[in-house]
C-alpha cells in the first residue's frame, strides 16, 4: 500500500490522527522523517537539510495555529562529518530562531542513508483542525506555490552543469519560513486548515473529504512563484508545478468571507483568495473543470 492507503488504515486505530499535528492538553506535536534519496537532490547543503527538515515539522504546527515551542532532530547518516554536522544543526537553529523558536538537540545514529527524523512542539488551546469549512467560505492560501517544483530544476541543472550558482539558487529556494506567525493569525477565523505539504490540489482534497463539502478555485488567482515562471515552458507547466509539485509548506485555509479582510491586515506575508467552498459534497474543480487529485506522495 502507499502513504496515502497507510494513513487511511491508521486512522481506523488512532483516534487522534486525521490532522497536520496531534494535540494533547493544549501540546502540539509533530514528527516528520526525511531521506537524502527521497527527499534531498544532489547539491542540497546540510545546512539547507537542517533548516527544511526541522521547518517541516515547524510547518504542522503552523497548520494548527499554534505557537511554535521547540524542536529536534535525529541525524543519522554513514559517518559523522564535522562540516556537514555543524552546517545541520546551524540549519536547525536558524530556521527555529527565524520563527521565534529553539532548536534544543536531539539524537545521532549511524545509516547507510543520510536520514533525518524530526519533531517539533507548540501550544494552542484552539487548534484549527481540517474538518469545518462551510458553503460560502473563502479559499485562501499563503505565501507562493511552487517554489520546490523550482528548486528541485535547478538543482538538477547546476549538478548537471556544474554550475555553482544554480546549486546556490536551488538551496535559497528549497529554505521555506515555516508560516508560524499567519497560522497565529488566521487562527482565530479559519474554520479548517492545513500545510501544503502534499500540494494545492491533494490539501483541497484533503480538506473537501474531511469537511464534506466542495470546493471551485480559479487558476488565475494562484500566486504562482516567480521562480516557477523561470523553469516552466509554458503557463500551463507552471500551473500544474504550483498544483501538484508538493513540498511549498504554504497554508491552505478556508475563511468566512468578512474575516478575510482582517486577516490580510494581520498577517505576515501575502494572502491570496483562491476560490469558495460549495454546497455539493466533496466535488473539486479548477476554472469549472474537476481537479485531480494529484499530488506529493512519499514513496
Amino acid at each position: 500500500m502507499d502513504e496515502r492507503a497507510a494513513l487511511r488504515l491508521l486512522s481506523g486505530e488512532l483516534e487522534a490522527a486525521g490532522d497536520d499535528a496531534a494535540v494533547v492538553d493544549g501540546l502540539v506535536v509533530t514528527t516528520d522523517m526525511l531521506h537524502e534519496r527521497t527527499d534531498f537532490p544532489p547539491g542540497t547543503t546540510r545546512y539547507t537539510a537542517g533548516w527544511r527538515a526541522v521547518g517541516a515539522s515547524l510547518s504542522d504546527v503552523a497548520a494548527m495555529g499554534a505557537e511554535a515551542t521547540a524542536a529536534v532532530a535525529a541525524y543519522a547518516a554513514p559517518a559523522f562529518d564535522r562540516d556537514d554536522l555543524l552546517a545541520f544543526v546551524r540549519g536547525a537553529s536558524d530556521v527555529c530562531e527565524r520563527v521565534g523558536t529553539e532548536y534544543v538537540g536531539g539524537d545521532l545514529d549511524g545509516h547507510d542513508e543520510f536520514t533525518v527524523s524530526t519533531t517539533a512542539i507548540g501550544r494552542t488551546d484552539d487548534p484549527v483542525r481540517r474538518r469545518g469549512a462551510r458553503p460560502g467560505d473563502l479559499i485562501c492560501v499563503t505565501g507562493t506555490l511552487g517554489r520546490s517544483a523550482a528548486a528541485l530544476e535547478y538543482f538538477d541543472r547546476g549538478t548537471s552543469d556544474g554550475d555553482d550558482r544554480l546549486r546556490e539558487r536551488a538551496n535559497d529556494l528549497f529554505r521555506f519560513v515555516p508560516r508560524i506567525a499567519a497560522g497565529r493569525a488566521l487562527a482565530p477565523h479559519a474554520t479548517a486548515m492545513m500545510d501544503s505539504s502534499d500540494g494545492l490540489a491533494r490539501s483541497l482534497h484533503q480538506l473537501a473529504e474531511a469537511s464534506g463539502y466542495g470546493f471551485a478555485i480559479e487558476s488565475e488567482r494562484l500566486p504562482i512563484d516567480d521562480a516557477v515562471r523561470e523553469i516552466a515552458d509554458s503557463d500551463d507547466g507552471a500551473l500544474e508545478r504550483a498544483t501538484t509539485f508538493g513540498e511549498d509548506f504554504e497554508l491552505v485555509a478556508t475563511l468566512p468571507e468578512d474575516a478575510a479582510p482582517v486577516v490580510r491586515n494581520e498577517i505576515d506575508v501575502p494572502l491570496s483568495v483562491i476560490g469558495s467552498v460549495l454546497e455539493s459534497a466533496e466535488e473539486i474543480t479548477m476554472d469549472g473543470e474537476p481537479l485531480a487529485d494529484r499530488g506529493y506522495t512519499h514513496g
